[in-house]
């Protein structure tokens, strides 16, 4: 029987952003294997924040699996972190979250590139010639360099091969700044599969001697834009009836927890979200139809289709944990009550 590397991957227990770990089971079995398959395995729990010395052990359980085509007979193993005795570690925040595979979510996951300290296409020292612009959606040398999209395009075809439901890449308003899309229907597919592409992505850039800069605002203080996760969203009633009242419900009651919704959207987001760079400030919210600027962009196709569609939240940032963010906007959902009316025609949401 072949023998498969498995590689069991996590969230540890580093704060105020996760980070992923990794390690190799090497396991045969006939086929591809099943996620029943897939046995629990451990680790120490000491080293990652997640346990102390004297009783260090914590368990890996597989929530998912994923061909890994960078290696021969490849697994991406996704795991939960448990405790021995087989509860959810309190870092185990997929365990807790809110799910509901008819509301369908699609993160836009954008990110700085960096090598030897400064984002790829800047000079040593300073700042490039030409500001932010004319990099977005570019091509050619001058405008996205000669790794950049190397890099991108081979995260796109291991997320693809992978089974990873990947909608798309583009480069970003920023010199050396990129952006890629997942799609996923329930809070834990769609998260799970971020996860997974963000993996693959940190390992992919250990080959060019690249970092994956998830910072929201690593340029500081500067005109150059931060890094979002705006997260699209659409619940089966929003899609398949919607209608103008429940819309402005919804939106009363995502004004209403705002700041819930600020906790859990990503550290250092005060930096970000400062009313510039397509940004609403972090202590207002506001909506509106094709608005950038806005906590929530309505697509034009919403109003012109009885608000029925999906909308953009586009106050997460890059380094949000997806299950956070995910269960936070299902929760807010949960406090509008649903009109009684009959259903409309199904649609299908399409991230922009």
């Amino acid at each position: 029987m072949p023998k498969f590397k498995l590689e069991y991957v996590w969230l540890d227990g580093y704060e105020p952003v996760a980070n992923l770990r990794g390690k190799t089971l090497v396991k045969e079995f006939k086929d591809f294997p099943t996620l029943e398959q897939l046995p629990n395995w451990g680790f120490d729990g000491s080293s990652t924040m997640q346990a102390e010395g004297h009783n260090s052990d914590c368990v890996l359980k597989p929530v998912a699996r994923f061909l890994d085509t960078s290696r021969i007979n490849g697994v991406v193993v996704l795991c939960e972190v448990m405790h021995a005795d087989g509860t959810p570690h309190s870092t185990n925040a997929r365990a807790t979250i809110l799910d509901d595979p008819e509301t369908w979510f699609g993160f836009e996951q954008e990110y700085f590139l960096y090598k030897d300290g400064v984002p790829l296409g800047f000079p040593k020292d300073g700042f490039p010639k030409e500001g932010q612009g004319r990099y977005y959606c570019g091509v050619g040398y001058n405008q996205v360099g000669d790794i950049a999209r190397e890099i991108v395009e081979k995260h796109l075809d291991l997320c693809l091969n992978a089974g990873i439901n990947h909608e798309g890449i583009n480069s970003e308003v920023a010199k050396g700044q990129w952006e890629f899309q997942i799609f996923g229907k329930g809070s834990k597919r769609a998260a799970d599969e971020m996860w997974v592409a963000r993996y693959l992505l940190d390992r992919l850039c250990e080959t060019y001697g690249v970092q994956v800069n998830y910072h929201c605002k690593p340029l500081g203080a500067t005109d150059w834009n931060g890094s979002g996760m705006h997260s699209n969203f659409s619940t089966k009633y929003l899609r398949e009836v919607g209608g103008k009242a429940y819309f402005e419900s919804l939106m009363a009651a995502f004004d209403k927890y705002k700041l819930e919704h600020i906790a859990v959207y990503g550290p250092d987001n005060h930096m970000r979200l400062t009313g510039k760079h397509e940004t609403q400030s972090i202590d207002k919210f506001n909506y509106g139809v094709a608005n950038r600027g806005a906590s929530i962009r309505v697509p034009n196709s919403m109003p012109k289709n009885d608000y029925k569609g999906y909308l953009e939240d586009r106050r997460p940032n890059s380094q949000g944990d997806p299950y956070k963010i995910a269960s936070r906007i299902l929760q807010t959902i949960a406090t509008v009550p649903l009109p009684t009316h009959s259903n409309g025609a199904h649609k299908e949401m399409a991230m922009a």
